[in-house]
Order: structure tokens, then C-alpha cells, then sequence
């Protein structure tokens, strides 16, 4: 799982993995990242999705989320997934 989002809430909000270097330095930076509600608060930041942020930042967010819980998977897994991203 590299997202999470309860898509009821108003204004929405999704949860993603961060490096946790880069996870405080974000939510320092803008008031829209938090600490990951009821995740590990040291690798997950929850986003509320308020407009405030480019969306570009958010984007490469999940990107950079997808791209860790990626690299965590098995071997054979991380490369059968990077098989069917390729098609």
C-alpha cells in the first residue's frame, strides 16, 4: 500500500510514505502535510488536498511513495511489477 484515503472526508485527504528525513521537512514547510493520521508517523505524512499545495508537489509525493513501497517488495515481485508498468 503506498496511498491511503478515506474518499468522504471533506476536504479530502490522502496518506502516502515518506523518507522520514524528507517527511519532516515537508510538513515543516507547509501547513497542508501532517504526520500520518494513525500510521507510523515517522514514514507516512497525511496531505489535505485544501488547494494550497501545487499540485505537482502532491503528485511527486505519490509518486515518490509508490516508488518506495516498490523498492521494499521481494525481488521477484519488485520486477514483475516494473514488468506490468511497462506495457
Amino acid at each position: 500500500m503506498f496511498a491511503l484515503s478515506n474518499l468522504d472526508s471533506r476536504p479530502l485527504q490522502v496518506s502516502v510514505k515518506c523518507e522520514p528525513d524528507l517527511a519532516e521537512q515537508l510538513r515543516l514547510t507547509h501547513p497542508a502535510i501532517k504526520p500520518g493520521y494513525h500510521l507510523n508517523k515517522r514514514h507516512w505524512n497525511t496531505i489535505t488536498l485544501d488547494g494550497s499545495l501545487p499540485d505537482a508537489t502532491v503528485f511527486e509525493m505519490l509518486e515518490d511513495s509508490y516508488d518506495l513501497v516498490v523498492a521494499g517488495l521481494p525481488r521477484a515481485k519488485r520486477q514483475a511489477v516494473r514488468a506490468a508498468g511497462a506495457d
